[in-house]
Order: C-alpha cells, then sequence, then structure tokens
C-alpha cells in the first residue's frame, strides 16, 4: 500500500523494468519471447503485483536488455533481490590456467542433492517405497527440468501415483542442505573472478532456496536456470549459452560440477573443468582455490 504518494519497492522496480524494456523498444510479448518469462508474470512484475520478483526473473530481463544488474536496478535496493555485493570488474583476475569466469553447478555443488531424501519423505507418508517414488522422478526429470514438462503435471502424476496431493518442491525443499564452505568459496571467487551458476533444476526452486539462505547469497554475474531457457547438460545448447553469457572465450571459462557427463562435455567444447564432492567438500574447496590462483 502507498501513502501519501510513497511508492512501494515493487513498484518502483516494476516502472524501472518498464521503461528499460521500452527503451529497448520491446513490447511485453517480445520480452516475453526472448526471456522465456510466462505474459502473465512480466505484466504483474511491471504493475508491481508480485511482492519480491524472483532474482532469477531480473536477470533474465537485465540479460536480454545487455544491462549489468547495477545498470538495470539503478535506484532499486539490490540486496532486496537477493544479490551480493559486486566487486568491480577492474579487480577481476586471470588465474594461472587462463580462466576469468567460473560456473557452479547447484545440486550436488551449492547444495547437496536431496532427491533422495525427498522420495524418502514421500514413502513415509504415502506408502509408497522410496524406490518406486524415485523411479517416477527419475522417469520425468530431464522433462521437468528442461521446462517441456510443467511442475504442475509432474505433481499430477505424483499424485495419481501415490494417491495424495503432492507438491515436489515443497518435499524437496525440506531435504536439501547447503555444501559446508561453499558460501565462503563462491563469495571469494566472486571477489576474484566473475561468477556463475548453471543448473539442471527443476521450476520455482532457485529463488526458494536463496530466500531461506539454501543457496550462498554470493552476487552471481549470470545464472542459468535450464527450466528458463528449455536446454539441459551436458546438451551443446546449454554449454553455448554459458558461453555466451559469461562473455569470456570458452578456453576461459571453468565449470566446477559433480557429474562427469556435464565434466566430460564441458572439456569438449575447451571449458577447464573440476569434479566437486558435496560430502567431502573440504578437498574439493581447496582443489578449486587452488586452481583459480590468480596469475599476478
Amino acid at each position: 500500500m502507498e501513502f501519501g504518494g510513497a511508492i512501494s519497492e515493487e513498484r518502483r522496480l516494476g516502472r524501472v523494468l518498464q521503461q528499460a524494456r521500452k527503451n529497448a523498444g520491446l513490447t511485453q510479448q517480445a520480452m516475453c519471447d526472448k526471456t522465456g518469462i510466462s505474459l502473465s508474470t512480466l505484466a504483474k512484475v511491471e504493475r508491481g503485483a508480485i511482492s519480491s520478483p524472483s532474482v532469477f526473473t531480473v536477470f533474465q530481463i537485465a540479460h536480454v536488455l545487455d544491462l549489468s544488474m547495477d545498470e538495470l536496478l539503478s535506484g532499486v535496493t539490490p540486496r532486496r533481490y537477493g544479490m551480493g555485493v559486486q566487486t568491480a570488474a577492474a579487480n577481476k583476475k586471470v588465474s594461472r590456467s587462463g580462466v576469468r569466469f567460473v560456473y557452479f553447478d547447484m545440486n550436488g555443488v551449492l547444495v547437496r542433492a536431496a532427491v533422495s531424501k525427498a522420495c524418502m519423505k514421500l514413502a513415509e507418508e504415502s506408502g509408497v517405497t522410496s524406490d518406486v517414488i524415485e523411479t517416477i522422478f527419475w522417469q520425468y526429470n530431464s522433462d521437468v527440468c528442461r521446462g517441456s514438462m510443467g511442475l504442475d503435471e509432474f505433481n499430477t502424476i505424483l499424485a495419481e501415483r501415490l494417491d495424495m496431493l503432492v507438491d515436489w518442491n515443497r518435499y524437496y525443499l525440506m531435504a536439501v542442505e547447503p555444501t559446508p564452505g561453499i558460501a565462503e568459496l563462491t563469495q571469494w571467487v566472486s571477489e576474484n573472478y566473475k561468477v556463475g551458476v548453471v543448473s539442471n533444476t527443476f521450476p520455482d526452486l532457485m529463488q526458494p532456496m536463496l530466500e531461506r539462505g539454501i543457496l550462498p547469497a554470493t552476487h552471481f554475474d549470470t545464472i542459468i536456470d535450464s527450466s528458463e531457457v528449455h536446454a539441459l547438460k551436458p546438451d551443446a545448447r546449454m554449454f553455448e549459452i554459458a558461453a555466451e553469457r559469461a562473455g569470456v572465450a570458452p578456453s576461459e571459462i571453468l565449470l566446477v560440477d559433480d557429474d562427469r557427463l556435464n565434466l566430460a562435455a564441458a572439456g569438449q567444447y575447451g571449458w577447464h573443468t573440476m569434479g566437486f564432492d558435496a560430502y567431502q567438500p573440504e578437498a574439493s574447496i581447496v582443489s578449486v582455490s587452488t586452481a583459480l590462483q590468480p596469475a599476478d
């Protein structure tokens, strides 16, 4: 609600985004086509009808408009949208191996993947074995992460098989936990290099994880959510999108991931790669920080 002519933070953000879109000569529909954001969501954001819209929605808009988050959110408090403090580009480093940009995977790196735990909780409540539930999950996982199947449709399938109402994301959020030490690592990396997230993930998971402190509050220069870009690692398209948004040569990108197939694919495209074990993070964190020692 607004009093005495004061503009709410949501309305202020909406006006900023709307003006930036108009300055770029884009209609709402054109913006939606480029970002993958639904027309109804964009309209609500621009009206200020969504409280604290997803930081990932704002990242998508900034990318399409070729603006930094700081440029796009001029006049809007950046921490409101989950961003950490950005280190000036002039202070960024180059590693001894030539890395300028570091991508972190989410499930298995930034957080300890929680599919099995979520399935076990569902098993307790439904009476269906966790093995059966996990089989159903993996049957549809790629389609949901790619955005070719909606989350509601997946929940309906689970509900029919388990004979109970299911909100998969709620069970996942109850089970997932941050990887110990990862917040300190990503903060150090962001202070020295450009940094991003590239993840195969269900829709509408990242923002709740950020709000609950499960994801680190590091400033990420770009975040690539598979459900929004409709591509998956290890497919070529996912790496093409990530390289384009990084804005550096493939030979200047490092991928930190727990999946060997993803690491192998990244290596084929000329990226540097490092495996990560979220259940023995100390050794992985030391390896990553050692590999990223600046050239100077």
